[in-house]
């Protein structure tokens, strides 16, 4: 490789440089194209101009060109750190980082002073959590430009993510005696520095100095509440009790609706958790000063018990109801958790509901701050009976107090008496969801909908209840009410740019319960991609934080991007993909982007001669409404243009049929389950799928009863041993669940008779009966539909054994006879209808 230096440029050619890096700045990267290849007609192999037009052609789409002409560029010119320092931008933006921080090590070597390959690679290190070489690389940043104050924040935050906390401070300390004279008050980046710098010392557990340096900082600190509160905390810290009773009850008189100031008080103060009648003195004093206010009346309900709780039930639940405020049942749900408190609620609301409207109690107050007359004008009196049965159709339909016939009846009754109420109306909706009627549900929201259609919130929830009955179509209507319908992709399009997750995830869930395992996957894959963006995203506030001085919220949204796919969306959408993944694994035929299209229906019972012809049809079909779906894009055909100005690339998967025809599904699956299973170790669905996925690879985890024992009957029939010591390893760990030499049969059908009062349980046993004895097939499946007369059994377990049935490709007898006899049970259920 030649490493011989660059020619140098003549004046003219000098001048269309700059230019062409001007153009990449600005993005013009056609002018900047042009640029370019004017210079290389005269300097064919000028590395930096090759480098740049590199750098121009990824930015354009082609990563696989630019990285050749990088290689040539580097080829001609070893020697220069532009050359280095764009091979570096390309690692980066195929994100191999790892590469990317090489190439601008080198090109630091060859340019140690530039400011810009220096930052580079900071943003780089702190994307890995690279602390050390952070601190280095802010280090060199601070050397060079000692006089910017940003720059010595950079260095206290690297040194306060690596842990060294004493450093940090005294580099907060010197950036503070650099300053030439004192900021102004409105000086935020000052502000937001000095509490940083305090938060540390407390980090460090000096909390009296802490205390010290906030007393200091606390008249100039434009964050008044952030300073506030942590001043109350030092002092609670310190058992500073009587002064840190009155900075809680100053926190009081600003906000007087938040329960952590409570608590703080409560423990300066010295009041015992279990202290009632001290409890119960402290927050009538806060009722009396704010007797509009909802926290000093709700929160004594937690405590209280007897007479006492139901005295001061009957008045916090008389007066939200006479003011008709909707959200009385969430604020007083979260007591149901004790039953005797739950029924001593649902008698006194009965009790309203069924005896003539009285006065309230104990002086209780109105909105206008009088007691309420006896004879009450009929509008409140309707109000309050509104409210009542409102409420009382919410307490049937919750979970720890349903019965969703009282329901129905209650939410009924509030209908006739308000027509036009949309809070009603998605209340039945939610009874028939507990139903299993969920094409009624869907009805019922998109009623409700109608009545108020400006109103987001209630158009959301009519889509997510159509997408639950799989009406995609009519989901992603109505949610183009209120989206940018000029969007690339239309309204579908603007959902994934402004990143919906609820309705892609939701969306794809329906797909996958209609088989359209193509567009099911797609979705998923989407929502993996968006926690990819927002892992990338990081790069913009490594620079915009401390911009901005927000060091604080930096800090906090590093440590929160740490566990960034934890998020429940995620795994939801990584759980249903790697069961995708499975699926196809041992149904290949299932990836056939015809079949998956729904063209066919089930093909499961159909014979080879039957199935080709199935397979030729659909194929047919297929390839006709892809011709149509091209003429339409020929005759629209435009450059697709984003917001933003960009170019943006055609979806050519837009069905996912290349997803789906991965030649290696389990490999594909292991892109969702490691993740899964290094953020989410405790969910027990991430490691049911694990172990699915796993025990396909040859590779093993231990489970319950169902997985153990299949994990048992698969190492007995392993095709090759396992090394000594793994499957030493293995039968000691599996030995706590089954032994090596258990009679796995036998020991199934005790577990199937010490646990046939539960639907589950029985389902478990006959799914691990059915693999270690294939010939009791017809057995499982009647033993299956004999779950349905189970006491115990609720719908969720019947509509999983439905599941059971389809996944053992039972005849279709059994299958309608499972309908039927679930359909008795669940007679408003739409699962169990053909």
């Amino acid at each position: 490789m030649s490493q011989q230096q660059q020619q140098p440029l003549g004046s003219k050619e000098r001048s269309l440089f700059t230019q062409v890096v001007k153009n990449y700045e600005n993005k013009q990267y056609k002018k900047g194209l042009k640029a370019a290849e004017q210079i290389l007609r005269k300097n064919p192999d000028h590395g930096d101009t090759q480098a740049m037009k590199a750098l121009i052609i990824n930015a354009q789409g082609n990563s696989d060109e630019a990285f050749v002409l990088a290689k040539i560029a580097l080829k001609n010119s070893m020697k220069s750190h532009v050359c280095w320092h764009v091979y570096g931008l390309l690692w980066r933006f195929v994100k191999n980082y790892e590469e990317a921080i090489k190439a601008y090590k080198f090109a630091l070597r060859l340019e140690p002073d530039s400011q810009q390959i220096q930052k580079d690679l900071a943003l780089l290190q702190m994307q890995m959590r690279d602390y050390q070489g952070y601190i280095q690389t802010r280090r060199t940043i601070l050397k060079g430009r000692s006089a910017f104050r940003q720059n010595w924040t950079a260095l206290a935050i690297a040194q306060h993510l690596a842990g060294d906390l004493l450093d940090a401070e005294r580099t907060l300390s010197a950036s503070e005696e650099i300053l030439a004279s004192p900021p102004p008050k409105s000086d935020n980046e000052h502000s937001e520095a000095l509490l940083y710098k305090n938060t540390i010392i407390a980090e460090m557990g000096e909390v009296e100095r802490a205390l010290d340096h906030l007393e200091a900082i606390f008249k100039n600190n434009l964050d008044r509440t952030a300073v506030m509160e942590l001043r109350a905390q030092y002092l609670l810290q310190l058992d500073r009790r009587k002064e840190a009773e009155q900075a809680y009850r100053s926190l009081l008189e600003r906000n007087s609706e938040y329960r952590e100031y409570y608590e703080g008080l409560r423990k300066a103060i010295g009041i015992a958790e279990d202290d009632v009648k001290s409890l119960k003195a402290l927050f009538q004093e806060f009722e009396t000063k704010n007797p509009r206010g909802d926290a000093a009346r709700r929160i004594p309900l937690d405590f209280l018990e007897g007479e006492e709780f139901k005295e001061a039930a009957d008045r916090y639940l008389q007066q939200m109801l006479h003011k008709g405020v909707p959200s009385t049942f969430a604020n007083v749900k979260s007591l149901y958790v004790s039953p005797w408190k739950r029924n001593t609620i649902q008698d006194l609301v009965e009790g309203y509901a069924t005896e003539a409207h009285t006065p309230l109690p104990n002086g209780v107050n109105g909105d206008d701050g009088h007691a309420l007359d006896k004879h009450q004008p009929n509008e409140k009196e309707l109000v309050f009976q509104q409210s009542v049965r409102f409420f009382l159709a919410q307490h049937y339909n919750y979970h720890l107090s349903r019965d969703l016939s009282k329901a129905m009846r209650y939410v009924d009754e509030a209908i006739d008496s308000k027509p036009d109420s949309v809070d009603f109306h998605m209340t039945k909706a939610r009874v028939w969801k507990h139903h299993g009627n969920l094409q009624k549900a869907a009805e019922l929201m998109e009623k409700a909908r109608t009545l108020d259609v400006r109103d987001r919130y209630i158009n959301t929830k009519a889509a997510k209840y159509q997408l639950r009955n799989n009406e995609n179509e009519a989901a992603i209507t109505n949610m183009a009410k209120f989206t940018r319908n000029e969007a690339i992709g239309g309204a579908l399009g603007d959902l994934h740019e402004m990143q919906c997750m609820w309705y892609i995830t939701e969306d794809g869930e329906a797909y996958m319960r209609q088989r359209n395992l193509g567009l099911a996957l797609k979705r998923f894959t989407a929502i993996y991609n968006l926690f990819e963006v927002w892992q990338e995203d990081q790069f913009d506030f490594h620079t915009f934080s401390l911009r901005k001085g927000q060091i604080r919220a930096y800090i906090d949204m590093i440590r929160w991007e740490d566990h960034l796919r934890e998020h429940p969306f995620f795994s939801r959408a990584a759980i249903s993909a790697a069961k995708i993944y499975v699926l196809i694994h041992d149904k290949p035929h299932l990836a056939d982007e015809s079949y998956t299209n729904g063209v066919n229906g089930s093909i499961e019972g159909m014979d080879s001669n039957e199935r080709k012809k199935a397979y030729k049809k659909a194929k047919r079909a297929q390839e006709k409404q892809e011709q149509a779906e091209a003429e339409k894009k020929d005759a629209k055909k435009t450059a697709i243009v984003g917001a933003d100005g960009e170019l943006k690339k055609e979806d050519k998967d837009p069905k996912g049929y290349k997803l789906l025809s991965t030649s290696e599904p389990l490999l594909d699956a292991m892109k969702f389950i490691n993740v899964l299973l290094e953020f989410s170790p405790k969910r027990i669905e991430a490691q049911q799928i694990g172990f699915e996925v796993f025990l396909r690879r040859n590779a093993s985890t231990t489970m319950i009863h169902e997985q153990s024992f299949r994990l048992r009957h698969a190492l007995n029939h392993v095709a090759k041993p396992l090394d000594t010591k793994a499957s030493q390893l293995l039968d000691t760990e599996l030995s706590r669940f089954v032994a090596k030499d258990a009679d796995l049969l036998s020991k199934n059908t005790e577990y199937l008779t010490k646990h046939g009062e539960s639907a589950r349980h029985v389902q478990a046993a006959l799914r691990v009966r059915h693999i270690l004895d294939p010939g009791t097939a017809e057995e499982n499946q009647k033993d299956l539909i004999r779950t349905l007369a189970l006491e115990s059994i609720s719908l969720e377990s019947a509509i999983e054994g439905l599941g059971v049935l389809d996944n053992w490709n039972a005849k279709s007898r059994f299958q309608d006879d499972y309908r039927a006899a679930a359909h008795e049970r669940w007679p408003e259920a739409t699962a169990f209808r053909k």
